[in-house]
């Protein structure tokens, strides 16, 4: 299919076109509706695809918009795999059923934000809440300067942060912000106090669908860090030597980009702890389970985290004017998703050589 037509502009343009193109496909679809309507007044789902058998050996799950607004990249991807007959015909031909998982945080993606309806990143949410949660001391003492009082913000709250990165380090900060705080229910990258729907709902979808594998393999779409349309393939498990090995293994080849780890410090994420994908322990201990975070760039850092904070303001400001409403919309989406084709393209080019490489390594033994 074109390019340009896999991917959406508005939430329930994305969930339409990814709805059509698995029914078009043949594919089992199941929906997990959202208990919220989104900005436009549309229903919200984590909506659910199955390309295979589902008592299959082996299984890719194919997820987007853990971070909402990401979507708009990650629901291209599912889109155009889904029309995409090479493709499919690659995973049937290996015994490889294919698990679509479109819009994990419906909300984000429709309302143009990276949090859930909680004002909770997802990716930090899946933590053992009866156990003391983890204290990011660090974010503690930035919380009030990432958030003033007015946007945007003054010459001295700028200063204030430059002085914080100049004594620091740019990673120091990109850290004590983005690796997950719960202590700030209205703060940025704030963990939750309990599982939120979305959390919910995947683990349903994982009982469901991926508790009869033998062999697991995740690719989760993400965006916003790392240079512009490079997809850095990160790690997504546990700090385990053979699966970090495995993934090496499948996705690192064929000039691709090298796999990096949090655990290392080779990737451009901060190390985190809650992490989405630890799910598939819980829910599904029978399997073999190898993962990646696939995280395509786009702004320099310093701009997403400014976009990011942004938003945050916006959300604790709704009697904010239309216009300054509308402006930190259009940061946020640019921040996370770039609108030109050739953009679009690296995208897809990589997300299907890691898709080909996935169900190689699931089926190679």
């Amino acid at each position: 299919m074109n390019l340009h037509t896999a991917f959406s502009t508005r939430y329930a343009q994305a969930r339409i076109q990814f709805l059509e193109s698995a029914a078009t496909a043949g594919m089992a679809l199941k929906s997990y509706e959202h208990p919220l309507k989104g900005r436009d007044g549309e229903t919200l789902a984590m909506d659910v695809a199955l390309d295979g058998s589902p008592d299959a050996e082996y299984l890719f799950i194919i997820s987007s918009a853990c971070h909402g607004v990401e979507g708009y990249c990650g629901s291209g991807v599912q889109v155009f795999a889904a029309r995409d007959a090479e493709w499919r015909a690659k995973a049937r031909d290996a015994g490889v059923a294919v698990l679509y998982v479109h819009a994990l945080n419906p909300h984000g993606f429709s309302y143009l934000r990276r949090t859930t309806h909680e004002n909770v990143d997802l990716n930090r949410n899946f933590q053992d809440f009866s156990r003391p949660l983890p204290d990011n001391s660090a974010y503690a003492e930035l919380h009030t300067l990432l958030l003033p009082s007015q946007w945007p913000p003054t010459p001295d709250n700028q200063a204030a942060i430059a002085t914080y990165i100049q004594t620091y380090g740019l990673a120091r900060f990109q850290s004590a912000v983005s690796q997950g705080q719960y202590a700030f229910p209205d703060g940025m990258f704030f963990g939750g106090q309990a599982p939120t729907w979305s959390n919910t709902a995947l683990r349903q979808v994982l009982r469901t669908y991926a508790q009869r594998a033998r062999r697991i393999a995740w690719m989760d779409l993400h965006t916003g860090l790392g240079p512009s349309g490079l997809g850095e393939r990160i790690y997504a498990g546990r700090d385990e030597a053979p699966a970090l090995a495995r993934a090496k293994a499948w996705w690192g080849g064929n000039g691709a980009t090298p796999i990096t780890s949090i655990y290392d410090g080779s990737s451009a994420s901060a190390r985190l702890t809650g992490l989405m994908w630890c799910a598939v322990y819980d829910e599904c201990p029978q399997a073999e389970y190898t993962g990646i975070a696939m995280e395509y760039g786009t702004l320099p850092i310093l701009d997403m985290i400014a976009a990011l904070r942004a938003d945050h303001w916006l959300y604790l400001h709704p009697e904010a004017s239309q216009p300054q409403r509308a402006m930190i919309e259009r940061q946020m989406l640019d921040a996370f998703y770039v609108d030109t084709d050739a953009w679009r393209a690296q995208v897809v080019v990589q997300a299907r050589q890691a898709m080909f490489q996935a169900v190689d390594g699931l089926a190679s033994h």
